[in-house]
């Protein structure tokens, strides 16, 4: 019993704190209001959490062992490279979306901590590109995509997913929309990417 309440209170803190770094991003959210919102107190966050910094890890690798799994499938499942590039597009915006701190957090720890990659390729799911290279070269032998290197093409997908998160506040002032259009242009995207990528690279 005492071990159910402890992980049911975990779990109170964790969905707090991501709705809490949510609104308000890592700087911005206060331990305090984790707390009221898990309606807790101080101490008791503090018990599970010494510091912001690892409750952040915490809700961080919390949503990453949801993400990376579902990526690693779509990389080395068995669909040909235009339905994995679309799959891959959709899957990681859908997510992204209901988690928008998250890019913005892997870039602030690898520029304070450049070994935090380190912690993220232990995962049991991190993804592994091998089979999407695999895909890449026996598309780009069968004349189905103009020549591309494999890693440039992946980098490719991931910059144009990626940078419309944590380059939203210059975006919005460039092109001049408000919150709610940029949504729905962030929605767009997990079509628009993939349909772009693929019109660059096909034959």
């Amino acid at each position: 019993m005492e071990k159910l309440k402890t992980e049911n209170t975990e779990i109170e803190i964790l969905n707090a704190a991501k709705e809490i770094f949510h609104q308000k991003g890592m700087d911005g959210a206060r331990m305090q209001e984790i707390a009221d919102k898990a309606k807790i107190n101080k101490a008791l966050l503090h018990y599970y959490y010494r510091s912001k910094q690892l409750l952040f890890e915490a809700v961080f690798k919390s949503a990453f062992g949801l993400l990376a799994p579902q990526l690693n499938n779509i990389l080395n499942d068995d669909s040909d490279l235009f339905e994995k590039i679309t799959k891959f597009t959709n899957s990681y915006i859908s997510f992204v979306i209901k988690h928008p701190y998250l890019p913005n957090f892997v870039i602030q720890e690898l520029n304070k901590n450049p070994e935090f990659v380190l912690k993220l390729r232990a995962e049991k799911h991190f993804p592994s590109i091998d089979k999407f290279k695999l895909q890449v070269a026996d598309a780009i032998k069968q004349g189905t995509i103009k020549p591309i290197e494999a890693e440039q093409l992946f980098i490719n997908i991931m910059a144009l997913n990626i940078f419309p998160f944590i380059g939203e506040p210059l975006l919005t002032a460039l092109i001049n929309v408000d919150k709610k259009r940029y949504n729905e242009i962030l929605s767009n995207r997990k079509t628009e990417v993939a349909s772009f990528i693929i019109n660059a690279i096909k034959i």
